[in-house]
């Protein structure tokens, strides 16, 4: 009794025997194999990167909305600001308050940023070259012994 069910996954044979097929098509076989496995993994691997790329970019989009309807805010939390002190003071007086107080907190933030890039300057990851040199100077005076 033959045994004529196949499984999806069987390869067509071409009437040899398994054992009996040479060495280089069996070769040849198993390098177009690898070939479109590795293709059909770089396909997938697309298709993910495409969706999250989607995904990033609503994510985005929905961040700079949100920056747009903060700095709207900020400048509505400043109008009352003025408002609430223009109860007790004059409306140019208030004004000129809360400017005075948005422009040294302007100067504050405006020296720490600069304090931080003068702190990330030079871009090159100094560290990284430190050891890396030291790892070859190593290198060099382990191979003269």
């Amino acid at each position: 009794m033959t045994d004529t069910h196949r499984t999806a996954s069987a390869a067509p044979r071409t009437g040899n025997a398994a054992g009996d097929e040479p060495v280089g098509e069996l070769v040849q076989r198993a390098t177009e194999q690898l070939t479109d496995l590795v293709r059909g993994e770089m396909r997938l691997a697309q298709a993910e990167m495409t969706e999250k790329g989607k995904r990033f970019g609503k994510g985005g989009g929905l961040f700079g909305g949100a920056g747009v309807l903060g700095f709207v805010t900020l400048q509505a939390l400043v109008a009352t600001v003025i408002a609430a002190l223009a109860v007790p003071l004059p409306v140019w007086a208030a004004a000129l308050i809360v400017t005075g107080v948005l422009a040294v907190a302007t100067g504050l933030t405006a020296l720490a940023g600069r304090k931080q890039v003068r702190s990330a300057t030079p871009p090159a990851p100094q560290q990284t070259i430190d050891n890396v040199k030291a790892d070859v100077a190593e290198i060099k005076e382990s191979a003269q012994r």
